[in-house]
């Protein structure tokens, strides 16, 4: 086997992040998208109003939250490797609790937990992925899309399983259907725990610096804007389908598309994240995320929802991946983690608040198609934010 160069430590980058976007596949794809496979479900079968319904998105974004103020303290006392598995382990016992339990106060800690270790795995993957796709300049931005294409992963797998495990065993089997993502989760983080993550993996430096606010606050608030818009999308839009008259088969295809999506994002935005021009590709990308979120006004054919679902997915992962490169693009390495902490607070404040005021609006008015034009308008201001901000100067680095 040929040795790396010294100036390249990392032999096999991209298998490397591959196995790094495990993480998000679990803490993310799984741990927090699958819950709006077995919403419906749940909903009826332990008589929840939708606005308890949104709360167990929003204890899920309050842990999100909490595991992004905390991740780069966390990060420079145990490293980026253990931070990663810990949280993703954290993701699979909550996953675990999810199906035990059909007791509300169980199932809002187990969302919590599903929050905090997606958040902790999120940004000391993101860090790690950051570092590992810079030993290839002239590839960073397609390696670095590959680990924010990972939650596409778990989207597809768990569209492809939940809606027929609930046609299977019927109303009332949500708690299987937990089950069955558990034993997913289980059997994809074995290589995110066996395999060596590479130099500098286990002993971190990328947690020092300070992160100043103010010269990108309206990229913030933008980001902000996205976090709160696109989780109205993501919750309630199985339900949709469903009250639209889509069985088993429409919600699996509807949801596995979305997951599909993924798979193309590093080769349909790669010119795009390859932009250092402040906040351009974050807008470009965003506008493409809120033009999806919006085709559902417009009718309920299986079409134009499957139209929706492409063009929402394909955009969706990488506006995540486009905050990444930002920060890349305009920081020292050093404060990359506390960067993308930073922009994960962002949008962990976004998310908490939009499944509750969504659910609230759906439940004042009866429908939610009016809470889905919400969340593009959101998205679509997000997107318009974003565009103000411009390239910092840069700035010497932490010493």
């Amino acid at each position: 086997m040929k040795a790396p160069a010294p100036s390249s430590p990392y032999a096999h980058p991209a298998r490397l992040i591959l196995i790094l976007s495990l993480a998000p596949t679990i803490g993310l794809g799984i741990g927090r998208f699958a819950y709006a496979l077995v919403l419906p479900d749940m909903r009826d079968s332990l008589h929840w109003s939708y606005s308890a319904a949104g709360f167990m998105n929003t204890i899920n974004a309050a842990g999100y939250l909490v595991g992004a103020l905390f991740a780069s303290q966390l990060i420079k006392r145990f490293g980026l490797a253990a931070s990663v598995r810990w949280g993703t382990l954290a993701s699979v016992l909550s996953l675990v609790l999810c199906a035990s339990s059909g007791n509300f106060l169980v199932l809002s800690f187990a969302r919590l937990l599903a929050g905090l270790g997606a958040a902790v795995g999120f940004v000391g993957g993101g860090a790690l992925a950051a570092t590992i796709a810079q030993s290839r300049p002239e590839r960073a931005n397609f390696l670095l899309s590959l680990f924010y294409a990972g939650p596409g992963s778990g989207i597809l797998a768990s569209g492809l399983i939940a809606p027929y495990v609930l046609q299977l065993f019927g109303p009332g089997s949500w708690w299987i259907v937990w089950w069955a993502m558990t034993l997913l989760a289980v059997a994809m983080i074995v290589p995110l725990l066996l395999v060596e993550l590479g130099p500098g993996a286990t002993a971190d430096s990328a947690a020092r610096g300070t992160f100043a606010i103010r010269p990108v606050l309206i990229y913030l608030i933008g980001y902000f804007l996205f976090g709160a818009g696109y989780i109205a999308y993501m919750t309630f839009m199985i339900a949709y389908v469903r009250d639209s008259g889509g069985g088993a088969a429409a919600q699996s295809i509807f949801w596995s598309l979305i997951g599909v999506s993924a798979f193309v994002t590093p080769w349909v935005w790669r010119r795009v994240l390859a932009l250092d021009r402040g906040g351009l590709a974050t807008t470009i990308i965003l506008g493409v995320n809120a033009l999806g979120a919006s085709l559902p006004i417009f009718g309920h054919s299986p079409l134009l929802l499957a139209i929706s679902a492409l063009v929402f997915g394909v955009a969706f992962f990488a506006v995540v991946g486009s905050t990444t490169a930002f920060v890349r693009f305009n920081y020292p390495s050093e404060r990359w983690a506390t960067g993308i902490a930073a922009m994960t607070i962002s949008f962990g404040i976004g998310q908490t608040l939009g499944p509750i005021v969504v659910g609230a609006i759906t439940d004042a008015v009866g429908s939610l198609s009016f809470a889905l034009n919400v969340s593009a308008a959101m998205l679509a201001s997000g997107a318009i934010l974003s565009a103000f901000q411009n390239k910092l100067k840069p700035a010497p680095k932490s010493a």
